[in-house]
């Protein structure tokens, strides 16, 4: 009888998907949520050696004016598309090529979170092929279904980053942490 490997049966891996997705030679774009946080990493695979260019969490969200009694809602639809909104304002600033999509394990429901972070991705001006039916309503993105109202707030951190008001961290400082 075959053994799974240890990554697939703790279902971290789907090996038949990464060989899809190295054998591209593109760059990806890897999402993967937790408990608390939304994680995204550009990330760069040369001879299935994995490199990190670009890493946020929805943590830093919270340098463009996230609010603090919203801390829960860091894995939250808005904060799914702010935080791809991020990454794509920060790879369309330093050059970077157009990546793929990679969601591991994660199931790929209509209207979910990763597809919201695909849309922030395209909004930002990356050019990824989605089509629009998959996405969550305009008011659900604003965060209009929040216990709060969230959508004036929304605008105000959409526009922080757009004008590139925060200081996000760069590669070089990370190294020295």
């Amino acid at each position: 009888m075959k053994v799974q490997k240890r990554r697939r049966r703790e279902g971290k891996t789907d090996y038949l998907k990464r060989i899809k997705l190295l054998k591209s030679e593109c760059p990806r774009i890897v999402f993967r949520r937790t408990n608390k946080y939304i994680l995204a990493e550009y990330v760069d695979s040369h001879e299935a050696q994995d490199k990190v260019k670009i890493g946020f969490t929805s943590k830093i969200l919270k340098k463009y004016g996230w609010p603090d009694k919203f801390d829960g809602s860091l894995k939250s639809v808005p904060a799914s598309y702010l935080t791809g909104f991020v990454m794509g304002k920060e790879i369309a600033k330093k050059k970077l090529e157009n990546p793929i999509v990679d969601f591991g394990m994660m199931r790929m429901l209509s209207k979910n979170k990763g597809f919201a972070f695909i849309k922030g991705l395209i909004d930002a001006g990356m050019e990824i092929n989605c089509e629009e039916k998959h996405f969550p309503e305009e008011e659900r993105i604003m965060g209009a279904n929040l216990k709060e109202d969230f959508s004036k707030t929304f605008k105000e951190i959409k526009s922080k980053i757009e004008k590139g008001e925060s200081k996000v961290p760069s590669e070089k400082s990370a190294k020295k942490k």
